[in-house]
């Protein structure tokens, strides 16, 4: 646990760069310790002023289509320009131990190694969505640590396109070279929501069917985003043969700048900072509501007789809210 008194220092040290003052920071602020929860608020509230800076870029798909090898690929060239990256890894969890069980650092061997950047991965545990509790919080620090771009992939799995939606700049979809085959069987909301689709893996073999599923996918954004002046781009790339990289990166850059500029961006930031704090509200809110002995002991009740089917859960739902109110 880190004691107040250090906290200042901890902000100092990531402030200059110390990678571990860093992992030290995030580790605090996943922490879900009572007596860590002040001290992690206070160290994010003396980083605040330093966040921001960042290019946000969230990288979803499903499992298999390439998340981690392509963040490797583009990582790297984006270091190489002279940017700093810093990748925010959500692994899904072990149930034995609830951590990371396939390790996004030891799958990008060559990015985890370069000075320049930096990768943290995290266990998506329980939350909703494939993405760790904090990652918003981690993102910020990221930010104060002077990473300049942060990369947030998720699992792919569940609500993890909503969830990372709601927290970057930019958010991209990878689509395998198959999906010309399979978009009925693709979840029309994950469409709707992605900034940018990238058909993945589009060499050898699999160039030409990736040819023909960028065009089916281009005409199926074209009809979902009908109403909008630009649909969002579809690109084709491979992170094995370098194929379609600067284009997607250069092109996700001029985005953000124009949105910048215009306002689109704060205004984007501004309503994701709207819906973080009215999860954080229900969160403490349940987390206080359950932590009271009497509630507890009547939700073990309540458990019992909607388990048994005596009961249905909203009546029962509603006699433990009504304790709360009295």
């Amino acid at each position: 646990m880190v004691r107040v008194s250090t906290v200042q220092e901890l902000a100092t040290a990531l402030r200059s760069g110390d990678r571990a003052a860093l992992a030290r920071a995030i580790t605090l602020v996943e922490s879900q310790r009572a007596a860590d929860v002040p001290i992690a608020e206070a160290l994010l509230q003396e980083l605040l002023p330093h966040s921001g800076g960042a290019m946000r870029v969230g990288i979803t798909g499903a499992p298999g289509v390439g998340k981690s090898t392509l963040i490797e690929a583009l990582g790297l060239r984006l270091c190489a320009a002279g940017r700093h990256v810093a990748v925010l890894a959500v692994d899904p969890s072990s149930a034995v131990t609830g951590g990371s069980i396939l390790g996004d650092k030891t799958r990008m061997t060559d990015l985890s190694r370069h000075p320049h950047a930096f990768i943290r991965p995290s266990p998506g545990g329980s939350t909703l969505g494939g993405v760790a509790a904090r990652t918003r919080e981690a993102l910020l620090l990221c930010e104060a640590a002077g990473f300049d771009t942060v990369l947030v992939e998720t699992i792919g799995t569940g609500q993890s396109e909503v969830a990372v939606a709601g927290m970057v700049d930019f958010f991209l979809l990878l689509l395998s070279p198959a999906a010309g085959d399979e978009l009925q069987g693709i979840k029309r909301g994950v469409m709707e929501l992605a900034d940018g689709v990238l058909v993945h893996k589009a060499d050898g073999d699999l160039a030409p069917a990736a040819d023909r599923a960028a065009q089916q996918c281009l005409l199926a954004m074209r009809v979902l985003h009908g109403g909008e002046a630009e649909p969002p781009p579809v690109w084709i790339g491979s992170s094995v043969t370098g194929r379609g990289l600067d284009e997607l990166w250069d092109t996700i850059a001029a985005r953000l700048q124009a949105a910048r500029a215009s306002g689109a961006l704060a205004s984007r930031r501004a309503r994701q900072a709207g819906d973080w704090l009215e999860q954080t509200v229900r969160e403490r809110l349940l987390t206080e509501f359950l932590a009271d002995a009497e509630v507890a002991a009547a939700m073990t009740r309540a458990k019992a007789e909607v388990a048994a089917g005596t009961r249905l859960p909203g009546a029962a739902a509603r006699t433990l809210l009504a304790m709360r109110r009295s």
